[in-house]
Parts: structure tokens; C-alpha cells; sequence
């Protein structure tokens, strides 16, 4: 069946109060030149781990993955569960089926010499191979039971099938290419519409058992740095790349409609989730005054060169940030001729305003956040069954 190109780009402004969302090596916010002008940055990579933890919160824990250096502590621990393994025993049967993987283990017992991003059904798939024969395989010798587990196909459990977090983000392991997974999304550095500059926020922490006139209370001073913008956010998914990414090949089962949900998901946990950096000091978290989503079948387009010209430093940044984005977008489609296949926003600009005007020349008449995601799964659920009609007729 074909699998042509399909791109869900989306488009986010939001407003932050003085915050440090994401710390530079310094500890005070990133930032960047853009446009002549000093910006607030958000790194993609901050925002993409805010995105995966989101998903924690809505999805069940087998359909996730976990990034980490303990997968073979992990796979230990299911081997256990399953096959009533002491620990030491259950440790050894663990670390010959990594090695199988072609993993190459840590310095450390149960860990692995780098991240390793794996989804918690694969790994129950492992341990469900050789659970029975687990008793079997431990009274082996060390080569014997390195033989014996090579000639598994511990690998296939991990080359499709993938969970959402994995068949989105991708997964890179420079010495296994059979384990590398094409990231389906792209997410930018997020960057302010306009210029910002660095302040600080210097703090005294009190001492509460202060027992004399002449202390001053204060058990600690410090600095915080922050700023304060209203960003622009951008990510795009490629549809075709995660219909790839979640085909099982040991089931066949369907994954078109999970692909679909999957795009509503991610939407969903971009435009809701905010990195956590100081959140105690600064109880950053908004929500987004615009969230727009645009499919395309030519290729993902940044609309960020809108902000090239900064924002002015007035009143209603929000507004007129949404006034250019709006502006960019219309000049792009007839600049290059690229229409949209769908278009859609929801925004809390008045609709009667300039802002409101123009967003919907751009985007089309606003709605909720809800309608959004469900005329947008109408959508992309009517392409992909066009796409298997195109097919079943060839």
C-alpha cells in the first residue's frame, strides 16, 4: 500500500512570565541572536522531554518507552517476575541477551554503556523468550549460554512495533543501525517574537530560628536569572514516517488508525506540556494564546521568519506576534503556490479584532482546542483511507 508524504506541521505562540524554562551552562535562561536582536530560546530538546512526560500522564505505562542506561537492570527484573529467577541468576540470563542485542553493557552491573530508548512491551517480548527456558539457559555455561542466546532474533522485538514516544522521536544508537529508528517529528528551538534581555532575580532565604536582634535572618542569598517573552513554538510530523515507525511485522496489526491518534497525541502533549526549570520558584506554566495546524503534502515550513523583524516592546506582543504569523503564512502559500491540503486554529484573540481578522483568513474560522483535534483526526483518518483506496485499485 502506498505511504506518500503527509507533514502536520504546528504552529504555537505562547506567553511566559519571567521564568527560566531552560538553563544555559551558566544556569540563567538560553538564548540567541536572531534577526540582529537578542532572543529567548527554549532548546527543541527541552520541549521534546516535556512533550514525552506529558504523555506519562494520559497514556497506559505499556504503551510508553523509557530512556536510560538500566536496561539490562530492567530486563533483569522482568526475568524475575517471570521466570522466578534468583537476582544473580536473572542478572547473567540479562546481560548475555543484551550482548546478543549487540548492546555494550556499563561498567556497572544492570547498566548499559549508553541511553538506550526501548519501549516496555519490547523488553517484556525479550524476557517472554526465553522465560521458559530460563532454569534451562542459566545452568549453561558462560559459552554456552552466549551460543545459545545468539541464535535468538532478540533484535526483531525491537525493529518495529514501536510505542508512540519512540515512533515519534526517533532512536539513535551509532553502533547498531538495525536498532536506529527515524524520528517522525522535528521540533525547533523555540524563540521570542521580539527582544529580550537577562534580568535577575536576587533572593534571601530566611532562617526561622533567628534567636538574637542582631542576626539578620537572612540563612542564605542567592540569584536567579529570567526573562520573560512570548515565544514562538514549531514542530511538524510526518504521518507517513510514523505509519512506518508503528507497523508491527511479528502481528501485521493495523497501524494507520494508531498513526492518526498518534498525530492527535502529540499535538495534544506539544501545545500543553512546559519544561519544569524552576517551576517552584517561578509557577511558569500557561497555556497558548494561538495553537495552529497546517497539512501539507510538499514539505514542513518554519513560519519563524514572521519574528525576523522583531516584535516591538509595546503593548499587545501576543496579538501583534499573531498578526505576522498569520501574514507569513498567507504570504508563503502564494508566494510558492503550496496549498495546504487542511488548515486549522484555536486561538483567545477576540475574533473581531485585527488579530482575530486575520487569523482566519489564514487558518479558517477559529475553534476550540477539542474541535481542533477532532477535525483534524477527520481529516488526516479520510487521507490515509484515500491513500489504502489508491492502493486496493492498483
Amino acid at each position: 500500500m502506498p505511504n506518500p508524504r503527509l507533514f502536520v506541521d504546528v504552529h504555537v505562540l505562547q506567553t511566559v512570565p519571567p521564568a527560566n524554562l531552560n538553563r544555559d551552562d551558566q544556569g540563567n535562561p538560553k538564548e540567541a541572536y536572531f534577526g540582529g536582536v537578542r532572543r529567548s530560546r527554549v532548546s527543541s530538546q527541552a520541549w521534546k522531554r516535556a512533550t514525552r512526560m506529558h504523555f506519562t500522564e494520559r497514556m497506559a505505562a505499556d504503551d510508553l518507552a523509557t530512556r536510560t542506561r538500566r536496561f539490562s537492570g530492567d530486563l533483569a527484573d522482568r526475568l524475575r517476575q517471570r521466570a522466578g529467577l534468583p537476582e544473580e541468576s536473572a542478572n547473567r540470563l540479562a546481560d548475555a541477551l543484551v550482548t546478543a542485542l549487540g548492546i555494550t553493557p556499563g561498567k556497572k552491573q544492570g547498566d548499559t554503556a549508553y541511553l538506550f530508548f526501548y519501549g516496555h512491551r519490547q523488553v517484556d517480548a525479550v524476557a517472554a523468550l526465553v522465560a521458559e527456558r530460563a532454569v534451562e539457559l542459566v545452568a549453561l555455561s558462560d559459552k554456552e549460554l552466549r551460543k545459545s542466546v545468539e541464535e535468538l532474533d532478540v533484535q526483531k522485538h525491537f525493529r518495529s512495533g514501536h510505542p508512540l514516544d519512540i515512533a515519534l522521536f526517533g532512536r539513535m544508537v551509532a553502533d547498531i543501525p538495525a536498532l536506529r529508528v527515524d524520528a517522525a517529528t522535528q521540533v525547533a528551538h523555540a524563540l521570542s517574537t521580539h527582544a529580550v534581555e537577562l534580568e535577575f532575580d536576587y533572593f534571601t532565604a530566611v532562617d526561622d530560628r533567628v534567636e538574637s536582634d542582631k542576626e539578620t535572618g537572612a540563612g542564605m542569598i542567592g540569584t536567579i536569572g529570567f526573562n520573560s517573552a512570548t515565544l514562538y513554538r514549531y514542530a511538524t510530523v510526518g504521518l507517513h514516517q510514523l505509519r512506518h515507525n508503528l507497523r508491527n511485522d511479528e502481528t501485521g496489526a493495523d497501524h494507520d488508525e494508531a498513526a492518526v491518534r498518534g498525530v492527535a497525541e502529540f499535538v495534544t502533549s506539544f501545545a500543553r506540556s512546559v519544561p519544569s526549570g524552576y517551576k517552584n520558584s517561578f509557577a511558569h506554566r500557561t497555556l497558548p494564546s494561538l495553537v495552529a495546524v497546517v497539512v501539507r503534502g510538499d514539505q514542513p515550513v518554519n513560519l519563524v521568519s514572521a519574528f525576523e523583524e522583531p516584535i516591538a516592546a509595546s503593548s499587545g506582543i501576543a496579538a501583534r506576534s499573531a498578526q505576522q504569523l498569520a501574514r507569513e503564512h498567507t504570504t508563503s502559500v502564494d508566494t510558492w503556490g503550496d496549498v495546504p491540503s487542511w488548515a486549522g486554529a484555536c486561538h483567545s484573540f477576540d475574533p473581531e479584532s485585527e488579530a482575530g481578522a486575520e487569523l482566519a483568513g489564514a487558518f479558517g474560522t477559529p475553534v476550540s482546542f477539542p474541535g481542533l483535534l477532532s477535525a483534524l483526526h477527520e481529516h488526516l483518518t479520510g487521507r490515509v483511507a484515500a491513500d489504502g483506496a489508491v492502493g486496493a485499485g492498483r
